[in-house]
């Protein structure tokens, strides 16, 4: 592996789920603390922070909550690709000479799928009025024709999501606790053939929170320090058919992902071999099964197998999301992206009980957001 030069020394998290009239930056808020406990840091000691939300339009205001320090704050949006984002930029204000950074991201979205609002999507309002909602019309489609080009079934399906149910009914911070079985999956009514209502994640409300150093100074806060070894952000190209769909298009290279994926793997000098712990966008779960071709834990098409074999369940030898991911958590989206690399680093570090991944060193996490911004992450011990 390449020489790391960033650490994580702390991971925060504010439940995912339903908090009544608590606010997004009020759980943010918690989530930082939560990040700075575990990394036995100050607020004070923090020199720069970088936040992201979807429904706050200026989430960097979190520090009329923490203290007013006077450290630069600063927030971006990249849909989904959000937590992955600020991770990448409170790491790269390391580079450039700040010692300790924090990456923040909350939200508090709404009951119901996201509709086609035009100051979100830039789509008109009657998009949204017809029943087009952005989180079951166009994912639907993409894993249609994706499940009619590589011999997918809907019980492939319906097992991603049951394992995502099970993986959550062990994680005491999921929204959803309920272990689901493959036939309640499957007798469930559909939303957008082929995908049916327990397919899906749904939005909710939620932050997480990650303290950031040099890595040279780590072992100052931590003995389990979790090092940054890649962060690959990656825009669509030309080819893309569809701005939500990376498998409808021209070519199969057209997919951010991809190219955000194979960035990522020669920055931190390993192959998917190495991966030990896996976090995949699961939007629905046809989403997971393409993103575990485009990853290259896979072939498209082989997902049947492995899924058959069991391999992406926690014992497995691919373990996919074993948080239980988006379905089992929701999204809050601007916190997405930080929830998968709290579930990453409290794995590396063997923190997770029932649900931890035996001997795990390595950890991956990929995201895919609004209009086509993918984004690769890679951490290790």
């Amino acid at each position: 592996m390449t020489t790391p030069d960033i650490a994580i020394i702390g991971v925060g998290l504010h439940p995912f789920g339903r908090h009544g009239d608590k606010s997004a930056l009020e759980m943010g808020e918690d989530a930082v603390i939560d990040a700075l406990d575990d990394a036995g840091v100050a607020w004070n000691d923090v020199q720069e922070l970088w936040a992201s939300s979807m429904e706050v339009k200026n989430p960097e205001a979190i520090t009329g909550l923490l203290g007013m320090t006077g450290i630069p704050a600063r927030s971006t949006f990249t849909g989904c690709a959000s937590g992955a984002t600020v991770l990448a930029q409170a790491a790269n204000a390391i580079r450039l000479g700040k010692d300790i950074t924090v990456a923040v991201g909350l939200d508090k979205h709404p009951r119901g799928a996201f509709s086609a609002d035009p100051s979100v999507s830039g789509l008109p309002l009657w998009y949204g009025q017809a029943g087009m909602f952005l989180t079951t019309h166009f994912f639907g489609m993409k894993i249609n024709r994706y499940m009619h080009d590589h011999g997918i079934t809907e019980a492939s399906l319906a097992k991603v999501a049951a394992k995502n149910f099970r993986n959550g009914s062990l994680n005491d911070k999921a929204w959803r606790r309920t272990p689901m079985s493959e036939d309640d999956v499957l007798a469930s009514q559909y939303l957008n053939y082929p995908l049916r209502q327990y397919m899906y994640c749904g939005p909710d409300e939620g932050a997480a929170a990650a303290v950031l150093c040099r890595a040279d100074i780590a072992h100052k806060y931590t003995d389990t320090p979790i090092y940054l070894r890649a962060s690959q952000l990656v825009s669509r190209r030309e080819g893309a058919l569809e701005l939500m769909s990376p498998a409808l298009s021209l070519d199969d290279t057209a997919s951010p992902t991809i190219f955000a994926s194979r960035q990522a793997y020669e920055e931190a000098g390993i192959s998917p071999e190495d991966v030990d712990v896996i976090q995949l966008q699961d939007t629905d779960a046809g989403s997971e099964l393409i993103h575990m071709a485009e990853n290259g834990f896979c072939l498209d098409g082989e997902q049947e197998k492995l899924l058959a074999e069991n391999a992406t369940d926690i014992g497995g030898r691919l373990p996919v999301n074993t948080d239980g991911g988006l379905m089992a958590n929701g999204e809050p989206v601007g916190a997405s992206g930080l929830r998968q690399v709290y579930e990453l680093a409290n794995q590396l570090r063997g923190r997770c009980g029932e649900r931890q991944v035996a001997d795990a060193r390595v950890g991956y996490a990929q995201l895919y957001g609004m209009p086509g911004t993918a984004a690769v992450t890679i951490l290790s011990t």
